[in-house]
């Protein structure tokens, strides 16, 4: 049985002059020890995914129609109280800037061990040495001595490092990261990405990892899901994707990637950009931005489904997939 399931999520922000539609009919599953990837431009939807499933998406914000399933159990319709003592004990959450997830006022050792406490029965003790144990984990020296410094004394790396030690302080069973390696140099990114790997494949953990790199996706992730406009348009395993993109909107992704073998004037570029959530055109939302489109696709959208041709291998919602000799098949760098 699948750990997280998502079923047909919409999540709508009703405004003085209608609902605005930020998700319409997400769904993907995620397995036990699996590494999920979502991928996309800015205002895809992919913060918003994750949002909802941790319960903290900003008001006006809700979820209108779908289901979210954490191990068999229904989460969405849950109080923010009962929410509350599954995010953190069963969902743990990594975000994009790690000063926003800790307390300027409070050491870090402090922080951790009330994290622990508040979901694990512990005494105080206990939940000290477990925190320094998740701070060596996490590759921080001198783990017991750097329990008593507060975040401004961690480097930007350090400190995305102990938003993961809380994250995983009370072993939760899904870990939702938001753009965790964006702020941070390319160097100190790879070992965020090999820390957070090595980490979920020991404790056993499954993360849904968000970002728009997909260079971070080919080094982290098990599968990918590929969102535009608040849809999922392509989902399948890393390679898969990566070398065999069926999506016009898939395979514009990995042409703009930069190669390290090939010398280019340019790089590939998708023209316009994302649409606004009160413009989404009809029919395939991406169709004004593609060469494929036909009329077909200005007035009938199309479903994420596995294809009929032998040529595609996994779900895709698009009229036109492209086949595996169509595609582009530069492997990213991470």
């Amino acid at each position: 049985m699948a750990l997280l399931d998502v079923e047909q999520l919409v999540v709508e922000f009703p405004q003085r002059r209608g609902v605005l539609k930020a998700l319409d009919g997400v769904s993907f599953s995620i397995e036990p020890g699996e590494i999920l990837g979502l991928v996309g431009e800015s205002g895809a939807g992919k913060s918003l995914t994750g949002a909802a499933i941790i319960g903290l998406l900003e008001p006006p914000g809700r979820i209108r129609e779908g289901r979210i399933l954490l191990g068999g159990e229904r989460i969405d319709t849950l109080s923010a109280e009962q929410m509350r003592h599954v995010r953190g004990r069963r969902i743990g959450a990594i975000f994009q800037d790690p000063l926003t997830s800790l307390n300027p006022l409070l050491t870090v050792g402090r922080q951790l061990t009330q994290t622990i406490q508040a979901h694990l029965p512990m005494t105080d003790r206990q939940a000290w040495q477990r925190a320094v144990e998740l701070l060596q984990d996490t590759g921080i020296p001198a783990a017991a001595e750097r329990m008593t410094h507060y975040p401004h004394q961690f480097s930007g790396g350090m400190r995305q490092r102990v938003v993961i030690a809380l994250a995983l302080a009370a072993e939760p069973e899904l870990i939702i990261a938001d753009e965790p390696t964006t702020a941070l140099d390319v160097s100190i990114q790879a070992q965020i990405i090999d820390l957070l790997k090595r980490l979920c494949r020991q404790r056993g953990a499954a993360v849904m990892l968000i970002t728009h790199d997909m260079g971070v996706i080919a080094e982290a992730c098990d599968r990918v899901g590929v969102m535009y406009a608040g849809r999922l348009v392509e989902l399948g395993a890393v390679q898969q994707v990566i070398h065999a993109a069926h999506h016009p909107y898939s395979r514009g992704l990995m042409a703009s990637i930069p190669s390290t073998d090939v010398t280019l004037e340019r790089l590939h570029q998708i023209p316009g950009s994302m649409p606004r959530l009160n413009a989404i055109p009809g029919g395939c939302a991406f169709h004004p931005r593609c060469d494929h489109a036909s009329s077909r696709c200005l007035s009938q959208r199309p479903e994420l489904m596995q294809p009929t041709e032998e040529a595609t291998r996994h779900p895709v919602a698009c009229w036109h997939p492209l086949r595996a000799q169509e595609v582009h098949t530069q492997e990213p760098t991470a």
